[in-house]
Order: structure tokens, then C-alpha cells, then sequence
């Protein structure tokens, strides 16, 4: 095991200064105004925005998760989150221009852009503070347990917390100091610099003798393990590989991806991916954009985490029975046990206890949090210089996540609630600095959050995506549909917070079954409301319309009436261009992947499939004139 040297800290040190070089760069360009503050200006490149769209869903847990996902259930465990690539490239190629041409500083704003009356201004105001405070300090605090996580192996002589409280602080100060003109940048440049370290990270532990390379990997861990589908069946466990009913197949893959609001992967768009579409030059360049996100969060991010997650399977004690662990000691056992939930740190345990309980402590939690064996590879088998870069990786991935949190929650709170509500004639300076005061208030409060009330983030998951379920259909069509108003919204919203628990605890239907109930309720529900509520008045339907252009037959009734005609044409090339964006996704995702464990035919045959899927798109936005 490595300890930090001067080498280390040489590159932490570097890291730093040129995330606060660029920060203070752009300090200077962000106190002009909001639209400067929250969206730079709308004036992003394409690949700029993008970038900052991956950055921010790489935290610093997600390693950590995607490493937990391949230890419980091989790499196919991953579909957990790859199916939300069909919603977001949903979003590419439905809502990318729209969102940018609707003209709006946050995806809230757009409430009442498209409903009207006293509904549509409370839905604006509960959602700013819903969102943007109570929902972002939980995503904050989720973000900073990851990393207390990795400062407890990495620097296990300090207190995490308070290390995590320093990074938060910084993040805070340079967040409100630079704005998104600078968090974008600051994005993009510790994007790249994080997978850097994490492909450098995966070549070195899989070329360890312990390893020895792909082709010995590959013979080291069993064949179901390195699936990249799932096993479609009964549902029964099976270690190491993702086996689930057929249910839980359509739940995932023909529900969950649309019907359930999740941070940054929002049916329809919104959050910060919405923010970065809206910051974008133009419509050309938030499609492009938001395909370039889509692209590189699912199909090309994942790889090194995984490769790492692997060769830990091989490298690392573990064990796929905790019972037969107990057995062969069941004092030691229970002395671990008891350790584990005191959270006692095994470096300071090993000058106290013996080799035996050092040995099941750790098989232990490897096996119970398999997540923690990323960074122990990094700490163990990196070599001097290199630890500090992964360091660095870490707080990339981690400082990117928290700014771009921060400044959008503030986006929600200022312009939704305080420049509505409270001061609507105050200058744009004044806007400025109380959005500086937002984010150290967010800050504090998550930073509070984490040391007193987030204990576990198992259920977070799972909560969410229950807890919003049904909503997502709203959240499409309103934007498609003429007869969606701030009643259907709110209803959604509410509904399946009192349908959840009725079906988890009352029926005991579990996760993701209870999708099929909660989102037939709830669309049952919003419905109604809709139906027995009145439309949108006239005047703002026609004034949204003409501003946006949504176009579809949801909207014939309204353009019949402003005398527009519709070309379905262009919808047609829509629908080709979404379905040929899954296509290629995943073709790019599996054929990397089939590359990178020798199997050439098929890596590059699906190579192929993906660039043919690329020309049709390209054809096809020409054909759109994009």
C-alpha cells in the first residue's frame, strides 16, 4: 500500500491551480448578469456543452457504483442505468431544439411559459424550491458521501468529513465566483482529465501479474460474468450476472426510461441537462450537444470503471455467501460485523486485532460494499505520481458534480422563486450576488445533511424513481400535446407520493414491478384532472406555439386554428432518427466492448452498424436543415 509522496501532492497541487485558473478566468465574465451566471451566456459550443453534461453525471461515486453493479451482478448489471439511454435519445432529437428555443433561463421557467392562471405560478414556485433546494441538497449529500468514502481509504489518518467540508467549501467559492461560464469549462477540462487517470488506472491492474491481461482475465472470471445482457427468466439470483424476470426486463426497458423523473436523466429533458441545452449556441448546437452526452455517458465512460471492477473480482478477497464466512470463525465474525457498522477504519484496526480479523474484516467489506474496492486497487497497486493523479481523477469527478449541482439549484431558487416572488424589479448585480449567497447556503446545508442525517443512500435509487413514476408522460407531452395545463403537472407530481407506499407496503410489490401499478394510477389520475380542469386559455397556447414549433398531431387542433399547416415529414425523420440513435448506442457500447475482450469480428461489426446508424442521422438532420 502507497502512501502519498511529494509526487502526489505535486499533481494535486497542479490539478487545483488550473480548476482555480480558469474559475478566476471566468470570474471576471460572470457578474455581468444572470443569463452570463446560469447560462454563459447562451453562447456554448456544442462540444463544450456536452462535455459539462457528461462531467456532471460523473461523480465521484460512480465508479464506485458501476464497481458495485459488476461485483453483485456482472457487467450486464449495468442495465440498471443503460436502459435510460432510449429516454435520452429521446431527448436528442424531440427536445434538444426545442428546449433551446423556447428561450428561457431554467426548465421551471418553463411552467409558465406553457400554463397560465394562479396553478401555473404556484407549480413554478414549489417546484424552484422542491428541486432546487430540498431535492439538490439530497443529490449534494448523496455526492459527498461517495467521497467521504474515498478520503477514508485514501487519507485514512484524517477525518473524511472534514476533508469533504474543505472540498465542498472551495467548490462553493469558485462555483460562485465564475458561474457557468466557468463551471462549463472547468467541466470539460476535468472530464477529460478524470477518464484519463481511470483508463490509465484500468491498463495498470489489469496488466498486474495477479491479473495478467485481458486474455488471462478473461479466463480468470466466469464467462456469465462478462455478459453483456442480461439473464431474461424466473428472476432467481444467480451470482454473478443480472438475472430478472421478464417483468423486470419490460419494467426497465419499456417503463422506467420515460415514465420516472431521475437527476440528469429527465424524461423529455430538464435539470442541469436542460440548463446546458438552453446554454448552447443554437438549436444546431444543443441536438449536437445533448447526442454527444448521450454518446459518451453511456457508450464510451463506462469501460475503464468496468475493467477495474474485474480485475478487482480477481484481485480482491470476497465471497458470494456470508454465511459460510461466519462459520468459520463466529466470534471473529461478529466482532467484524460489529466493527463494519461502527465504522472503524482497518488501518488504525491492523496495530490492534489479528492477521485473522485484518483478513475477514476486509473479505468482508469487500463483500457487503464492493464499491470501496475501486479505490483500494487505486491505493495498493498505483505507483508514486500516479496516486496523486487518481486523487486528482476523484476530485474532478466530485468538484465537477457539486458545482454544476450548485449552480443549478440556484438557477431554480433565484429565478423561480426569489426574482419571482420576492424581488421581481431588483438590478441584475443584485441577482448576481444573491445567487453567490445561494450557493454557500446550499453548500452548508448539504454539507449538514451528510454529517447528521445521510446515512445510506441504498434506497435513494429506488425512492425516486417510484416516488416520481407516471410523471415523465407529463413532462413529454406537454410539450406535444395542447391540452396538458399546470393542473395535469401537479397531479402527477403528487399522486404517486401517496401511491408508492400504498403498493410497497400495503400490496408488497418491490422495485421495479411496482413501476406497472404506480404509473397506470397515476396517468389514470393526471388524466381525470386534465380532462375535468380547464384548457390553457387560447391566447398563451397560441403565443407558446409560436415561439417553439413543437408541431404534432397533439397540436392540430391549435394550429388548425392559427391557420398553420403541419408537415409530417419531418416527425417521420424524428421517429428514424431516435430509434437509429438507440441503434447507435449500443452497437458503439457493446462493440467497444467486444474489442476490448479480443473478440474482433463482432467489435468491429458492431463498429460498423453504429457508423451506418451515424450516416442516417447525419442524412436525416440535412434533411431537417440542422
Amino acid at each position: 500500500m502507497h502512501t502519498l509522496n511529494i509526487a502526489d501532492i505535486a499533481i494535486i497541487l497542479i490539478y487545483f491551480l488550473i480548476v482555480f485558473s480558469i474559475a478566476f478566468y471566468y470570474s471576471r465574465k460572470a457578474v455581468k448578469n444572470t443569463g452570463e451566471f446560469f447560462l454563459s451566456g447562451r453562447n456554448l459550443p456544442w462540444y463544450i456543452a456536452g462535455t459539462a453534461m457528461v462531467a456532471t453525471t460523473f461523480a465521484a461515486d460512480t465508479p464506485l457504483a458501476v464497481t458495485e453493479l459488476v461485483a453483485k451482478n456482472g457487467i450486464s448489471g449495468n442495465w440498471i442505468w443503460w436502459n435510460m439511454a432510449i429516454g435520452s435519445m429521446l431527448t436528442v432529437f424531440f427536445f434538444a431544439r426545442l428546449w433551446r428555443r423556447a428561450h428561457i433561463m431554467t426548465d421551471v421557467e418553463f411552467i409558465e411559459l406553457r400554463y397560465d392562471g394562479k396553478a401555473a405560478a404556484a407549480l413554478r414556485g414549489f417546484k424552484a424550491l422542491y428541486l432546487g433546494f430540498f431535492m439538490n441538497i439530497i443529490v449534494l449529500g448523496w455526492v459527498h458521501k461517495a467521497m467521504e468514502k474515498i478520503f477514508t481509504v485514501v487519507f485514512p489518518q484524517f477525518d473524511p468529513f472534514i476533508l469533504v467540508s474543505v472540498a465542498a467549501i472551495i467548490i462553493g467559492i469558485y462555483t460562485a465566483a465564475s458561474g457557468l461560464l466557468g463551471t462549463a469549462r472547468t467541466d470539460s477540462f476535468q472530464f477529460v482529465f478524470a477518464m484519463i487517470g481511470c483508463i490509465i488506472l484500468a491498463v495498470i491492474v489489469v496488466s498486474l501479474p495477479a491479473v495478467g491481461g485481458m486474455s488471462e482475465l478473461k479466463e480468470k472470471i466466469s464467462p456469465q460474468v462478462i455478459s453483456f445482457l442480461p439473464k431474461i427468466g424466473s428472476g432467481e439470483a444467480v451470482s454473478g450476472i443480472f438475472s430478472i424476470s421478464l417483468g423486470s426486463f419490460f419494467a426497465y426497458v419499456g417503463l422506467q426510461w420515460w415514465a420516472s423523473w431521475y437527476p440528469g436523466a429527465d424524461p423529455g429533458g430538464g435539470g442541469y441537462i436542460a440548463q446546458r441545452m438552453m446554454s448552447a449556441k443554437d438549436e444546431k448546437h444543443s441536438l449536437f450537444a445533448t447526442l454527444w452526452f448521450t454518446i459518451a455517458h453511456y457508450a464510451i465512460r463506462p469501460w475503464p470503471w468496468i475493467l477495474v471492477a474485474l480485475a478487482a473480482l480477481v484481485i480482491l478477497p470476497r465471497t458470494d455467501n456470508l454465511e459460510s464466512l461466519k462459520m468459520q470463525n463466529p466470534e471473529i465474525f461478529e466482532k467484524v460485523v460489529q466493527a463494519y457498522n461502527s465504522n472503524e477504519n482497518i488501518n488504525s484496526l491492523r496495530f490492534s486485532e489479528s492477521p485473522e480479523f485484518i483478513n475477514m474484516y476486509e473479505i468482508y467489506e469487500n463483500t457487503v460494499d464492493p464499491g470501496i474496492m475501486y479505490p483500494k486497487l487505486m491505493v495498493r497497486y498505483l505507483p508514486a505520481g500516479l496516486l496523486g493523479l487518481l486523487i486528482a481523477v476523484f476530485l474532478a469527478a466530485y468538484m465537477s458534480t457539486i458545482a454544476s449541482q450548485l449552480n443549478w439549484g440556484t438557477s431554480y431558487i433565484i429565478n423561480d422563486f426569489y426574482r419571482r416572488f420576492i424581488a421581481r424589479d431588483a438590478g441584475e448585480k443584485h441577482y448576481v450576488i444573491i445567487s453567490r449567497l445561494s450557493i454557500i447556503i446550499l453548500t452548508i446545508f448539504s454539507l449538514l445533511l451528510t454529517k447528521y442525517f445521510m446515512s445510506t443512500i441504498s434506497g435513494a435509487w429506488e425512492f425516486i424513481l417510484n416516488a416520481s413514476a407516471g410523471i415523465g408522460a407529463v413532462l413529454i407531452l406537454r410539450w406535444y400535446w395542447w391540452r396538458v395545463n399546470a393542473w395535469s403537472e401537479i397531479s402527477a407530481m403528487v399522486a404517486p407520493l401517496f401511491i408508492y407506499p400504498f403498493v410497497k407496503y400495503y400490496l408488497g410489490i418491490s422495485s421495479p414491478m411496482s413501476l406497472f401499478p404506480i404509473v397506470l394510477i397515476t396517468t389514470i389520475v393526471w388524466l381525470i384532472v386534465t380532462y375535468s380542469t380547464r384548457p390553457v386559455n387560447r391566447k398563451k397556447l397560441f403565443e407558446f406555439y409560436e415561439k417553439t414549433e413543437p408541431g404534432g398531431i397533439g397540436w392540430k387542433k391549435i394550429t388548425d386554428e392559427m391557420g398553420i399547416k403541419q408537415s409530417g415529414g419531418i416527425f417521420v425523420r424524428l421517429f428514424v432518427n431516435w430509434l437509429t440513435g438507440i441503434a447507435v448506442v449500443y452497437s458503439f457500447l457493446f462493440g467497444t466492448g467486444a474489442l476490448i475482450f479480443q473478440n474482433y469480428f463482432k467489435g468491429f461489426l458492431l463498429l460498423l452498424v453504429s457508423l451506418g446508424g451515424a450516416i442516417v442521422i447525419y442524412y436525416n438532420l440535412k434533411k431537417n436543415r440542422l
